[in-house]
């Protein structure tokens, strides 16, 4: 009943994705009908966690792009401070802590979706 009413999708069963951000249901078990559609399943509970894993590695790879995005602003901070060290210090503690923020993501984005993968 449930997948009749809310998980059909007139996608590829393998891709499709925005701006390279998987999609919710990446880790669902599919099939494809004689249309074509791609139907993935929500057949058991562990079917709810590969849906959670998807969304936590879109919500991570936000993360890796704000701190991409911090990246820049500590070296616009930085380009901008005119030698004063008190500038300059914010604008590399800034670097530092925005590099550090994007290594973190980026490995926990590749460590979900091992385990996503693993699992399905």
């Amino acid at each position: 009943m449930i997948n009749a009413l809310f998980f059909h999708f007139a996608a590829a069963c393998g891709g499709g994705s925005f701006l390279g951000f998987p999609t919710w249901y990446e880790y669902l078990p599919s099939a494809t009908d004689s249309n074509g559609l791609c139907s993935p399943s929500i057949t058991s509970l562990s079917d709810i966690w590969l849906v959670v894993a998807a969304i936590i590695e879109i919500l991570l790879r936000v993360a890796a792009i704000i701190a991409f995005v911090f990246v820049i602003y500590g070296g616009i901070i930085y380009t901008t401070s005119q030698g004063e060290p008190d500038k300059t210090g914010q604008a590399k503690n800034t670097i530092v802590n925005a590099l550090v923020g994007l290594a973190i993501a980026v490995m926990a984005a590749a460590i979900v979706a091992f385990i996503a993968k693993s699992v399905s």
